[in-house]
Order: structure tokens, then sequence, then C-alpha cells
């Protein structure tokens, strides 16, 4: 396992989560997600000698994450025709500030984990609770679906680095199974887009309070 390389993906990949956290831009946000799937799908080619399993999951995880489904949220933000974050609940210095706050808690605690060898000189485990925890502050404090939307996605990058720590023991197509349901996943987060759009000529979530029977 290439240690070095690693890291400093999964360092971008931190550094990604502080750009999605600080922007009201939805086109940067979504690019900013787009890239942190890249990343992720590089990312086994550099923890398992790459085999066509290997890099049948790379290309997946690179296709999926990085270019269809961001691809479909770019074409939903200019179907509804808004592209900022003006009131959000959490507010952008704020997000950083615990985004940051996040990841040095992260950085910090790992260390006490009973980590395997193979994976105490790594920034995996640090690099999977930021991105979680990234992607739960887009889900609780935007109120754009779009925004949520990416916040779901950045949520699951963050499931998806915690299974790379089990990539010599579980499957490779367990990951392909992870890419089935995000894809099933932002499907329905389309549908739901489409729906408030149509009943509320709005994206802010908030309006579904106004919701009864």
């Amino acid at each position: 396992m290439n240690h070095a390389h690693l890291n400093l993906l999964i360092g971008l990949a931190m550094g990604l989560n502080l750009l999605a956290l600080g922007t009201s831009r939805l086109p940067l946000l979504i690019r900013a997600m787009s890239a942190q799937g890249v990343i992720l799908g590089v990312m086994p080619t550099l923890m398992e000698r790459p085999d066509w399993r290997v890099l049948l999951v790379a290309a997946a995880t690179i296709g999926g994450k990085g270019l269809f489904i961001p691809g479909m949220l770019r074409r939903a933000m200019r179907t509804v025709q808004i592209d900022r974050e003006l009131e959000p609940l959490i507010g952008f210095v704020p997000s950083i500030l615990l985004g940051a706050g996040g990841t040095i808690a992260a950085l910090a605690l790992t260390p006490l984990l009973p980590l395997l060898p193979e994976h105490a000189n790594s920034l995996l485990v640090p690099g999977a609770l930021a991105t979680v925890l990234t992607g739960l502050i887009l889900l609780i404090g935007r109120t754009k679906a779009i925004s949520q939307a990416c916040g779901y996605l950045i949520l699951e990058n963050g499931i998806y680095l915690f299974g790379l720590l089990l990539i010599q023991a579980m499957p490779l197509m367990v990951e392909a199974g992870v890419l089935l349901d995000l894809t099933v996943g932002v499907f329905i987060l389309g549908i739901i887009v489409d729906r408030i759009q149509r009943a509320f000529d709005s994206l802010d979530t908030r309006k579904l309070t106004a919701l009864h029977e």
C-alpha cells in the first residue's frame, strides 16, 4: 500500500469537504463533490494490486460519482434555474468552522483507535469521519434540495472511505453494490426535487412543512 500517495489523495478529499461547506454557489458545490468522487475512485488502485476487479470498481466509481451523478444534478440545477444557496440554516462560516473542528478532532482521536498496523499510518479513518460529518452538516444546514443531495452524496463518500478499510477482506463487488444503492438514491432524490419544484415553484425544503392531509 502506497501510504504517501493515498494520504495525499485523502488530504485533497478533506480539503474539498471544506470547499463544499464554504460555498454558496451550487455549481462549485457539485464540482467539489465530483472531484471528490474521482479521487475516491483512484484510491482502490493504490491499496490493492490492480487487477480487473479493482480497475472495474475504480472505473465505476469515477464514472458514477465523478461524471454521471454530478451531471444529473447539474441538469436539475439548470432546469429549476437556481445556482445559489442564499438562506442556509447553518451559515457558511459556521459550517467551515464545524467542518474544520471535526477534521481536527478526527485527526487527534484516530491514533487512540485500535487500528490494524497497515491502517495506522493512513488518513483513511480521519478522512472518513470528516467526510461523513461534512455530509451531515450539508444535509442539516442547507435548505435547497440540490445542496442536500450533494450532502447525501458526500456522506456516502465517507462511508465509502470506511469500506476501503476492509478492501482486502471484503469482496470488491460489494463496493459496486454501494454504487448501485447510490444511483438508486440519486434517482429518488431527482424525483423529490422535481415534485418539490412543481408543487411549490421552489427548491426550499422548508416549504415541505406546509404539507398536510
